[in-house]
């Protein structure tokens, strides 16, 4: 994701996403502006959790009919902004929701007492998703890098000042003010998305990651996995992604 001035993210929000320190308790979303926006929203969901969706095209250049939301929030994560999600910036493919959601499961048990934010993914119907440059057909989703604060697992502080997390800047060793990434978390993440998406004949067409945080993650106890089963981004993309991975899934579509 492009970082540009406020005035043309297209984020209208602060993040509203707080995590309540008891493992068993979901995000709280403690805003008012999550109180406007997500009934409305909730309906939406409600209407489209049972649609079958249908990609077209390429994810730089396609539309998407039947896209279905992820949730706001879960037990173990949380959209990056509710307004964001309450607009309608979650949208994604319905089999690319069923993979991310087993995946988030899974990290209950695998990533115990660890917390996630999911960023921004698609429209309802495709198309063109300013300042993207693809996530167009339901097949991409931005996902922010899980955190720690002195030692404790947090997620990545979001507000309007730094576009949602989106201008958060870590340097090559993961670090940025008191916050570090969490690579065996991440990790952790990629596998299981990567095991969800198999699973269910679908499969992931790449990772964009930072390069020179890459190899961080190679050394995590799934890193060898990894490296062998996921394909990454080996040279920089047009925008520095330290702050999120993009995953891009591989569901076939119809042409345009």
């Amino acid at each position: 994701m492009a970082r540009q001035s406020a005035g043309n993210a297209g984020f209208p929000d602060t993040l509203a996403a707080c995590v309540d320190s008891r493992r068993d308790q979901p995000f709280r979303m403690r805003s008012v502006a999550h109180q406007l926006f997500v009934p409305a929203m909730l309906l939406a969901v409600a209407a489209s959790a049972s649609a079958s969706s249908q990609c077209f095209g390429t994810t730089a250049s396609g539309r998407l009919e039947n896209g279905v939301s992820l949730p706001l929030s879960g037990r173990n994560f949380a959209a990056y902004s509710s307004i964001g999600w309450g607009v309608g910036r979650a949208f994604v493919h319905s089999r690319v929701r069923d993979v991310v959601l087993a995946a988030y499961a899974q990290l209950e048990t695998t990533a115990p007492n660890k917390v996630f934010v999911y960023g921004e993914t698609g429209l309802k119907n495709g198309g063109s998703f300013k300042p993207h440059k693809t996530h167009q057909n339901g097949l991409s989703v931005d996902l922010m890098v899980p955190v720690l604060r002195g030692g404790q697992s947090v997620p990545l502080p979001g507000s309007a000042l730094n576009r949602f997390g989106y201008d958060i800047e870590f340097d090559d060793d993961g670090k940025y003010a008191d916050f570090t990434i969490d690579f065996d978390a991440l990790a952790e993440l990629i596998h299981q998305l990567h095991l969800s998406a198999n699973a269910r004949d679908i499969g992931i067409t790449r990772v964009i990651f930072e390069v020179p945080l890459q190899r961080h993650l190679w050394t995590t106890s799934h890193g060898a996995a990894l490296r062998k089963s996921v394909e990454f981004s080996t040279k920089p993309a047009w925008v520095r992604h330290d702050e999120h991975i993009h995953v891009d899934f591989a569901v076939v579509c119809a042409r345009m």
